[in-house]
């Protein structure tokens, strides 16, 4: 019986056998060996960061081509390298990315309603969008902790999480689990080319700043002693802090919400001290680029917003060149500003600082003389960005204009600029209320000559820095307001005499807001000179862009602007871009600088995606609930003034630089005063702060 039943044991054990051997060899399934070889390079963490349940699924994901060689999120370029080789793929080194946090609200952000529902930012967010005032900013529960897998995110003191660049894998789990977008993935391209959202945590001189230069980050970070961190911060948007630091009229601190407790933070003071510690230092802080894509672009213009988008394209890895019918780089920097605001050394070390990133310069060659367009085209430049400036003065429209002694502000500056014979006399009359204006005034004092300023408005309403208008001032400079030319006199040999002029009054304010000057009958007066520089504005010359037959590829506003898309910059040729003063006319430096940026993100995705493309999102005007002007329990602190280098009654005897920058104790103090706001948040209850290696701390 028992033999029996082994031998039916036996049978059914072959039996089965055979059976599985011919089921093998029907039902074969084929892995392909390169599944395993991947697998073999990989990690081996099974941590799932990559999206895939582990690092065998994560394999037969690039095999099955759903994912590529940088799939292992912390295998890093090595493990990238052995993939790519498996797979016979080519492979550069990836670019660096982390989570960036981008909110500072935390337990300063007000709730709207007490919660006591579970501790998740997608439930609460479920609920009435959240209990913060702020609709932006982050709810505070950790649940992107909780989604990080590798220990790179806590929830810090300030009730918002932070991240560990050291630890952060740009798995993206925790931008997958934020509901409000507080986190993203982050590396330079993305830094580089960001244009502020609506949805960003954007303190108001932010919003103000043509730049979208990330002011409260900085600020924070000269507060730490960071100044290369900061100095980083403010490359990621302008590449002239040393320039814009002397001549920038800080838009940005008007808006400033310490305005309504006591004076705005000297944002531009800040600026301007790391600016000036990294030259002082003689040592450049390294400036990171990608690698090279070999795409050349040709960028016409070397003032501020040439400048600025050939360092960006440079940085976001493409080959930019500069044409410059100039003999030197700067534009209205170099021949428009003078020596005592903006000192040719100090602008000629921040433009070598450019260009050593890899930027060639053609100089002395005039667009529309010397090339154009298409010339460009055959030389093998994919995408083209015009910056010519505006150089083309405005008339007065009146008798005499033409007479010997009448020239235009910005023709005497450059003259002063190309260290030329100006002609200058020893009565001199300037017609304007800007900042060209101003500069030829006192550059004409500093050439010996008394100066007398004609402004058809009130002292009030001139456009000038104020800073600049009581220079003048303190210098000699006599003002006449509401007053207008009406004629120039001459004497027999043609040379100017007196310039005729009527007095004016404001009526109604006309679309600007502003008064409008209204002259008054019978009220010519004349005064007398024997210079008149006029700086009324200036204008874009645009008849370089027409051929020889007069057609013009390009559009132009009714303003003798270069027509073009409001985000991307982008003309009516798809290749071709625009920026600065030859799109919006005569600006200040930083916007010119902050369109070279946007130009240059548009160029980059030209090349790269065939088209400029931005998000519907994109920050236009202010954001209207963040402009509140009740700014309760905020301590008071005096404000830091800029130091000057020379007595007011030298000043008028040199072209030596007038303004100095801050100590580092007064750059850290006013870093301190700083309220490191967001939307809606800012730091309370401030009786008293003080700086130490951790940046701004309260004093108990």
């Amino acid at each position: 019986m028992i033999m029996t039943s082994v031998l039916v044991l036996l049978g059914i054990g072959f039996t089965a056998a055979a059976i599985l051997a011919v089921a093998s060899k029907l039902l074969y399934v084929y892995e392909d060996p390169r599944i395993a070889e991947v697998e073999s390079v990989l990690a081996g963490a099974n941590c799932g960061g990559c999206g895939f349940p582990g690092c065998a699924a994560a394999a037969q994901g690039v095999v099955d081509g759903k994912a590529g060689a940088t799939v292992c999120v912390i295998g890093g370029d090595e493990v990238a390298t052995n993939v790519a080789a498996i797979m016979g793929l080519g492979f550069s080194s990836m670019e660096k990315q982390i989570a960036f946090v981008d909110c500072t609200g935390g337990i300063r952000a007000e709730e709207i309603y007490d919660y006591a529902g579970v501790s998740d930012c997608r439930a609460q967010n479920l609920l009435y969008g959240g209990n913060k005032m702020c609709p932006e900013g982050c709810l505070g529960h950790g649940t992107c902790v909780t989604a990080c897998q590798f220990g790179a995110i806590d929830m810090g003191p300030q009730g918002y999480p932070v991240v560990d660049p050291a630890l952060c894998t740009a798995c993206g789990a925790c931008a997958q689990v934020c509901p409000r977008g507080v986190i993203t993935i982050w590396g330079m391209t993305a830094r580089l080319t960001h244009l502020n959202e609506i949805t960003d945590c954007l303190a108001p001189c932010r919003q103000r700043c043509p730049g979208q230069i990330n002011i409260p980050r900085y600020i924070e970070q000269t507060s730490r002693g960071d100044f290369a961190g900061a100095l980083e911060t403010i490359r990621e948007r302008i590449p002239m802090p040393l320039t814009i630091g002397r001549v920038c009229p800080y838009p940005c601190e008007s808006a400033c919400r310490r305005t309504h407790v006591d004076a705005p933070v000297g944002i531009n003071m800040v600026k301007r001290y790391v600016a000036d510690w990294e030259m002082n230092s003689g040592q450049r802080q390294p400036v990171t680029c990608a690698p090279e894509t070999g795409r050349r672009v040709a960028v016409v213009g070397g003032g501020p917003a040439g400048l600025s988008c050939a360092f960006y394209l440079r940085r976001l890895g493409h080959s930019p060149t500069i044409f410059e019918s100039m003999p030197s780089l700067g534009g209205q920097l170099r021949y428009g500003i003078p020596e005592y605001r903006l000192p040719k050394a100090v602008l000629d070390w921040e433009i070598q600082g450019i260009l050593d990133l890899g930027i060639d310069v053609v100089h002395g060659k005039a667009f529309g003389t010397d090339f154009d367009l298409d010339s460009l085209k055959e030389d093998g430049f994919e995408a083209v960005f015009l910056g010519i400036g505006a150089w083309m003065n405005m008339t007065l429209r009146i008798e005499g204009e033409d007479t010997k002694g009448v020239e235009t502000g910005t023709e005497f500056l450059t003259k002063v600029g190309l260290n030329m014979e100006t002609g200058v006399g020893r009565k001199v009359v300037v017609v304007g209320g800007g900042n060209t204006a101003i500069d030829t005034a006192r550059t004409s004092v500093r050439l010996g000559a008394d100066v007398t300023l004609m402004y058809r408005r009130t002292k009030g309403e001139m456009p000038a820095n104020i800073e600049e208008i009581i220079g003048a001032e303190e210098e000699g400079v006599k003002y006449l307001f509401l007053a207008a030319p009406t004629r120039i006199i001459s004497d027999e040999s043609g040379h100017v005499t007196h310039v005729e002029y009527i007095r004016m009054e404001l009526g109604e304010p006309d679309e600007t807001g502003r008064r409008s000057p209204i002259p008054v009958e019978g009220s010519e007066t004349i005064i007398d000179t024997d210079t008149v520089y006029t700086a009324i504005g200036q204008k874009p010359e645009l008849s370089c862009l027409y051929d020889e037959g007069g057609n013009c590829p390009l559009e132009q506003t009714k303003w003798r602007t270069l027509a073009a898309h409001p985000v991307t910059l982008q003309t009516a040729l798809p290749h071709v871009f625009t920026g600065g003063d030859m799109h919006t006319g005569p600006g200040i430096v930083i916007t010119a600088l902050g369109e070279g940026r946007k130009a240059a993100r548009s160029i980059h995705q030209y090349l790269t995606d065939g088209a400029p493309h931005y998000s519907a999102k994109v920050q236009r005007d202010l954001i209207p609930y963040t402009m509140f002007t009740h700014v309760p329990d905020v301590g008071y602190r005096k404000r830091s003034t800029v130091p000057h280098l020379i007595g007011c009654d030298q000043r008028v005897c040199t072209f030596k630089e007038i303004e100095g920058a801050l100590s580092s104790e007064e750059a850290k103090h006013e870093a301190c005063r700083c309220l490191r706001c967001g939307l809606t948040c800012y730091n309370r209850d401030l009786p008293a702060r003080e700086c130490n290696e951790d940046g701004c701390v309260s004093r108990s």
